[in-house]
């Protein structure tokens, strides 16, 4: 078993209010669960209207496709206009690092 954790600290563009907020939030949370089959989820930031933090995690058999998981869903929130990543951080840990 192969666990991997991709967390991004994003700034959010032309946003004034917790509701502009959701509104750019929301569906990109909603399309790495659809496309990808992950779990996603705003996990910091919650208070504060023009940034946030987006945690991904993956589990799976092998570490390459955890490894290629993670990355497309990266490339992704990465690729998306309304938002400026600030920072990425992956952890992928295998059986032995579970122990």
């Amino acid at each position: 078993m192969v666990v991997g954790v991709l967390v991004a600290d994003l700034l959010l563009g032309d946003v004034h209010s917790l509701k502009e907020k959701r509104a750019v939030v929301r569906p990109i949370v909603a399309e790495l669960r659809r496309r990808f089959e992950v779990s996603a989820a705003e996990t910091g930031d919650q208070d504060v209207y023009r940034r946030s933090e987006l945690a991904v995690s993956v589990v799976a058999g092998d570490h390459a496709h955890v490894v290629e998981r993670l990355d497309a869903c990266e490339r992704l929130i990465a690729g998306r206009p309304e938002i400026e990543v600030l920072s990425t951080r992956t952890r992928v840990l295998d059986d032995e690092d579970l122990s």
